[in-house]
C-alpha cells in the first residue's frame, strides 16, 4: 500500500511538472522535434550558474519576463540551444503546486459556468408558466379568509363573526376556508358537530392537494369517525402527505409516531427533521416574552386532588389590590399579563394594576410597565421611550426585569443606540440575579459572539439556567446544539426532546384550554374531540385526559362500551409511554381486569413497579403490595407485601386508612397459617365435609341465630309484682279503707307504687292490693286536679274529700 502511495505521488508530481512545462516553453517547433529549454528572449542574457544563489536566479527570472514583453520573440532554436541547468530546475519546482490548485479552480468554474449555460438553455426551452389572475370573487375570499384567521388566533376577539367569515369565503370556494369549516363541524368548534359533512369535504379537497384536508382524512381513520373505520395504514399516508404539506400539526404528529415508532420503525432522525421544522417556526414568532402559556391540566390528578378555586383566589386578590396592597396589585398584574385557568391574558387590565404598583414605588411595577410598552398588544401601542424610562426606573431600584428591558435595547438598538457592551454589563446583572431573560440572552451573547468571544461552554450554562425557569427559546437553542454538536457532543434523543418541548409550544395548545373550558361546561364530546387531535400529534396530557373520559363512559361519540374501553387502553399506553405515572398504573389496570386487552398480569406487575420506582407513586406500591400478597404475576410474598403497604403509607398519607386494613388482613392471614402447622390444624381439614353438606350447615347456623334474636327481643317482666286479679272479679273485690274513715284513691297495677307511694303505704298490713282491670286503666289514673271514680263508700263519707290524715 505504501508503495502504491508513493508512485502515486511520483506519478503526480511528474504530470504537474510536465504541464507547467508545456506552459512555459511556448509553440514547439514541427521540424526540429519538441524541446524542454526556456527562452530568455535575448542572446545577451546570462545562465545561472552553479554556484549562484538562488535570489539572483529569481531576480534573472523577472527581469527575462520584463524583456519578453518589449523584445520579439526568439526563434525556437535559440531557446532550445540555451543551457539549463539544475539550480533553475529546482526553482521552478516550487510554484509547480500552486499552479496545480490553480488550474484545477479554473477547471472547476469552467465546469460551472458550462451547466449553468445547461440549465439556463433547458429553462428557456421550457414553456413559461402563466400566472392565472385572480378574479375579484377570489381576492374577496382571500380578504375575508386572512381576517377571519386574524380573528381566531386572537384571544379576545368574536369568533362567531370569524367563523361568519369564513363562510362567506367557502361559498367563493376558497379552498382552505372548506378546510377550517370542516375542522370547526369536526371538532364542535363554535359549530355542530357534523362528522360526516367533515369527511365529505376532507375527501373532495384531497383531490384538490390541500394539506388540511390531508390531516383531516388521517385524523378520521386515526381515531375511527365520520363513518370511517380505524385504519393506521391510511392514517400514516394522509400525515405524511399533510407533512410534506408543510402543515404543522401532521409534523408534530409524524415525528410523535417517529419517535416512539407507533406504526412505523423507531427513528430519531426522522423525528428530528419534522420536529425541527415546527420548533423553528415557534421559535420565529417569538420576539420578546417567553411565548404563550400552556395549562396542561390533568383531569385525573384534578378529581383525585382538588385543588383551590382560582375565581375565588382571584376575588380576594382584587380586594387586596382595592384596598392599596402593592404585593395584590403585582400578583394581579402578572396573572393578567400571562393568563391562568381562571382568567384570560388581558394586557389592559395588567397595565392598570402595574401602574398602581409603579405609583406606590414598586420596581417590578415599573419593570413590567417597561415590558408592557416594550412588547405591545392589542390593546397596547409599543412605546421604545416609555419602555426605556420605565426599564431604567426599574434598574435604578436593582430590579433583573428591568436591568434585563434594558440590555435588550441596547443589544437591538430599540430607541437607543446598538452597544453590545453596555447590554453585556445589564444581562450580566440580571442573570446574576436569577432572571431567566438575562440568562437567555447572556446565552445568546456567548453563542453568536456578539459583543464578546464565543464560547460555548458558557452559552450552554446559560441556556440550561433559563430552562429551568421554562423559557421556549432556551430550549430551542439548546435544541439547535444538540442536533449539530456545538460545544458538546451531538445527541440526537436531547434534541429531538428540546424540540418536541417548543412544538408543543405553538399557538395551537390553545385548543388545550378549549377543551378543558368545554369540559368544565360539561360539552364532554366537544372536549374530548379536541383533546384526541391533540393526542394524535404527541400531547402527553390530551392523551391521559381523552383515555380519562373514555374511561368514565362520559364520551357519547361512539355509544360502545368495548371500543371505548380499547380507545382508552391505547391512549393511557401513549401517555404511559411518555413517563405519566399515574398512566402506567391505569394501564396496569386495563392489564389486569382485562379492559380494552387480554389479562396479563405479569404486565400489570411489571407497570406498577415501573411506576413505583421511577415515580414514587403510593397507588402502584399498594397494587404491586396486593399482587405479591396474593401471588399474581409474581411470586406468593408477604413480607415484601407489607414493605410495600408500608412504602405506600409513608408516600402518601391519604393511604394510611387501605394500608392498615390491608395490613391487618395480612396478619389475619399469617394467624390462619401459624393456627395450620400447630396441632388444631385437623379444623383445616374438614373442608370436604362441610363443603358436602354446606345447606344443613348453614340452616343450623341460621335456626341459631333466630332463636338467641328471638330470647333478646322478648318481653320483659317484673319478677316482684303480685299478680292481677281477674276481670270478672273487679266488683267483688273488697275497697281498701285508710285508718281513720279516710279513703285511698285507687291507682292501677304497678303504677300504684310509682304515682301514689303514699297511697300503697296506707294500706293495713295483710289486705290485698287494690286492683283494676286493664280496660279500666284509662278511667282509674286521673289528671292532676282531677277527680276520681271509686268503688262505694261507707255511708257518711265523702269520696272527694281527704281527711286531715290524707
Amino acid at each position: 500500500m505504501i508503495k502504491a502511495d508513493t508512485w502515486m505521488c511520483l506519478l503526480v508530481l511528474l504530470l504537474v511538472w510536465r504541464l507547467r512545462a508545456e506552459e512555459l516553453q511556448g509553440p514547439t517547433p514541427d521540424v526540429t522535434g519538441s524541446s524542454t529549454g526556456l527562452g530568455t528572449g535575448t542572446g545577451t542574457a546570462t545562465p545561472t550558474l552553479p554556484g549562484e544563489s538562488s535570489t539572483q536566479a529569481e531576480a534573472d527570472e523577472v527581469t527575462t519576463a520584463e524583456t519578453e514583453s518589449r523584445v520579439p520573440a526568439e526563434s525556437n532554436e535559440r531557446k532550445a540551444a540555451k543551457p539549463k541547468d539544475s539550480t533553475e530546475f529546482a526553482t521552478r519546482t516550487k510554484v509547480m503546486p500552486a499552479a496545480l490548485l490553480e488550474r484545477l479552480y479554473t477547471d472547476t468554474l469552467m465546469r460551472q459556468q458550462k451547466l449553468k449555460a445547461e440549465i439556463a438553455k433547458i429553462e428557456a426551452q421550457r414553456q413559461p408558466t402563466e400566472v392565472a389572475e385572480q378574479t375579484p370573487e377570489q381576492i374577496e375570499a382571500q380578504t375575508m379568509y386572512e381576517n377571519a384567521m386574524d380573528m381566531l388566533a386572537k384571544p379576545r376577539t368574536d369568533k362567531r363573526v370569524a367563523f361568519t367569515l369564513l363562510k362567506k369565503a367557502a361559498a367563493f370556494n376558497h379552498l382552505k376556508a372548506r378546510a377550517e369549516l370542516a375542522w370547526a363541524v369536526l371538532l364542535g368548534h363554535w359549530m355542530d358537530f357534523d362528522f360526516n359533512h367533515a369527511a365529505d369535504e376532507f375527501e373532495s379537497l384531497v383531490n384538490e392537494g390541500v394539506p388540511e384536508a390531508h390531516m383531516g382524512l388521517g385524523f378520521l381513520y386515526s381515531a375511527g369517525v365520520g363513518g370511517k373505520n380505524v385504519s393506521q395504514p391510511l392514517a400514516l399516508i394522509h400525515y405524511t402527505l399533510a407533512a410534506l404539506g408543510d402543515n404543522t400539526l401532521a409534523q408534530m404528529a409524524m415525528g410523535y409516531r417517529y419517535l416512539y415508532g407507533i406504526n412505523v420503525p423507531i427513528s430519531c432522525e426522522k423525528a428530528l427533521i419534522q420536529y425541527k421544522r415546527v420548533a423553528k417556526k415557534v421559535a420565529s414568532k417569538i420576539t420578546f416574552a417567553n411565548g404563550p402559556i400552556v395549562h396542561r391540566v390533568r383531569l385525573l390528578d384534578e378529581l383525585e386532588n382538588p385543588g383551590s378555586h382560582e375565581t375565588e383566589i382571584v376575588d380576594y386578590y382584587q380586594l387586596l389590590a382595592d384596598k392599596g396592597d402593592v404585593q395584590s396589585q403585582v400578583g394581579l398584574g402578572q396573572l393578567y399579563y400571562q393568563g391562568g385557568k381562571a382568567i384570560q391574558q388581558d394586557h389592559q387590565k395588567a397595565l392598570e394594576y402595574f401602574t398602581q404598583a409603579a405609583n406606590a414605588g414598586n420596581a417590578i411595577g415599573f419593570a413590567f410597565l417597561g415590558k408592557l410598552y416594550l412588547e405591545g398588544s392589542e390593546q397596547i401601542k409599543a412605546d421604545n421611550d416609555t419602555a426605556f424610562k420605565y426599564f431604567s426606573k426599574a434598574s435604578e431600584m436593582g430590579d433583573p426585569v428591568g436591568q434585563s428591558g434594558l440590555g435588550l435595547m441596547y443589544l437591538k438598538g430599540l430607541g437607543v443606540p446598538k452597544d453590545s457592551i453596555k447590554a453585556l454589563s445589564y444581562f450580566t446583572q440580571a442573570a446574576d440575579q436569577g432572571w431567566v431573560d438575562g440568562q437567555l440572552q447572556l446565552g445568546n451573547m456567548y453563542f453568536t459572539g456578539n459583543g464578546v468571544k464565543a464560547d460555548y461552554k458558557l452559552a450552554l450554562k446559560y441556556f440550561n439556567l433559563a430552562t429551568q425557569s421554562g423559557h421556549v427559546l432556551a430550549y430551542y437553542n439548546l435544541g439547535v446544539m444538540n442536533a449539530y454538536g456545538m460545544g458538546i457532543l451531538r445527541s440526537c434523543p436531547a434534541a429531538v426532546e428540546f424540540f418536541k418541548t417548543v412544538s408543543e409550544r405553538g399557538r395551537w395548545s390553545s385548543r388545550l384550554m378549549h377543551a378543558y373550558s368545554d369540559y368544565k361546561t360539561n360539552r364532554i364530546d366537544e372536549a374530548y374531540m379536541q383533546y384526541s387531535l391533540m393526542a394524535e400529534v404527541g400531547y402527553e396530557v390530551a392523551q391521559s385526559n381523552a383515555a380519562f373520559l373514555l374511561d368514565r363512559e362520559e364520551v357519547h361519540v361512539f355509544n360502545d362500551r368495548h371500543e371505548d374501553l380499547i380507545r382508552a387502553f391505547y391512549y393511557w399506553k401513549r401517555a404511559a409511554g411518555q413517563g405519566y405515572s399515574a398512566a402506567q398504573v391505569k394501564l396496569g389496570d386495563y392489564y389486569y381486569y382485562g379492559w380494552g386487552t387480554a389479562t396479563d398480569f405479569e404486565t400489570a406487575a411489571a407497570l406498577y413497579r415501573k411506576a413505583s420506582e421511577q415515580q414514587y407513586n403510593a397507588q402502584a406500591m399498594f397494587n404491586l403490595g396486593y399482587m405479591h400478597e396474593q401471588g399474581l404475576g409474581m411470586k406468593k410474598d408477604w413480607h415484601l407485601a407489607k414493605r410495600l403497604y408500608d412504602l405506600a403509607a409513608e408516600t402518601n398519607s391519604d393511604a394510611k386508612v387501605p394500608v392498615a386494613l390491608a395490613l391487618f388482613k395480612l396478619q389475619m392471614l399469617a394467624k390462619i397459617e401459624s393456627i395450620k402447622e400447630s396441632p388444631y390444624r385437623f379444623i383445616f381439614y374438614m373442608d370436604e365435609n362441610i363443603a358436602a353438606n354446606w345447606d344443613l350447615y348453614m340452616i343450623t347456623v341460621l335456626t341459631l341465630l333466630l332463636g338467641i334474636i328471638m330470647y333478646m327481643r322478648r318481653p320483659f317482666q317484673q319478677q316482684d309484682q303480685p299478680a292481677a286479679a281477674p276481670a270478672d272479679d273487679i266488683a267483688a273485690a273488697p275497697v281498701n279503707l285508710a285508718p281513720v274513715g279516710a279513703e285511698a284513691p285507687v291507682v292501677a297495677g304497678a303504677e300504684a307504687a310509682v304515682r301514689a307511694p303514699s297511697a300503697a303505704a296506707a294500706v293495713p298490713q295483710g289486705a290485698p292490693a287494690p286492683s283494676t282491670s286493664a280496660g279500666d286503666s284509662a278511667t282509674a289514673v286521673a289528671p292532676e286536679g282531677a277527680s276520681s271514680s271509686t268503688t262505694a263508700a261507707p255511708d257518711g263519707v265523702n269520696a272527694n274529700t281527704l281527711g286531715p290524715t290524707d
